[in-house]
């Protein structure tokens, strides 16, 4: 190889590839592009279906309003309902579909919070849009929804994700 290829192969790689992800990024070419409409009519029969749980027992390992529901559960329970395939623990939840930023969180998203210190210390909802996400919080307590806006959920919040 001649020492201008080389030379050309190097600046492809150092300088032109980084300029066309900052130029072609927004337009989706070269990642996920995030949608910033209105939730889909399947992520607003997600978020009803999970506030018809409201009242329902926190239960740890619990998937079904019978039982009552862990976080993860109530999520896991109300996609399942819905036709759409979501993670059962947290830890992939907080992994699942494709992050976004949190000023474009809409009805139907995850929301994920650090809670804790070890991997495990993390807890998830269902954003219900207006700031307010439904979710099943600890042992002792119900279903219910929160506002983003409260310090104890606003300083923990860590993700959006966005499966549908």
């Amino acid at each position: 190889m001649s020492r201008l290829a080389r030379l050309y192969r190097v600046l492809a790689k150092t300088c032109l590839a980084p300029l066309a992800a900052l130029m072609f990024g927004g337009c989706g070419l070269l990642g996920p592009q995030i949608d910033e409409g209105p939730p889909p009519e399947k992520a607003q029969r997600i978020v009803a279906t999970a506030y018809k749980q409201m009242g329902k027992n926190y239960r740890l390992g619990g998937a079904s309003p019978q039982k009552g529901f862990d976080c993860s559960g109530l999520i896991w329970w109300a996609y399942k309902e819905n036709g759409v395939s979501v993670p059962r623990i947290t830890s992939d939840q907080a992994r699942a579909g494709v992050k976004i930023p949190s000023r474009m969180a809409r009805a139907g998203d995850i929301v994920v919070f650090r809670t804790g210190n070890s991997p495990r210390g993390l807890h998830t909802g269902i954003y219900t849009g207006d700031n307010a996400f439904i979710h099943s919080p600890k042992r002792g307590e119900k279903v219910r929804v929160e506002s983003l806006d409260e310090p104890h959920w606003r300083k923990r919040l860590i993700a959006v994700r966005r499966v549908l």
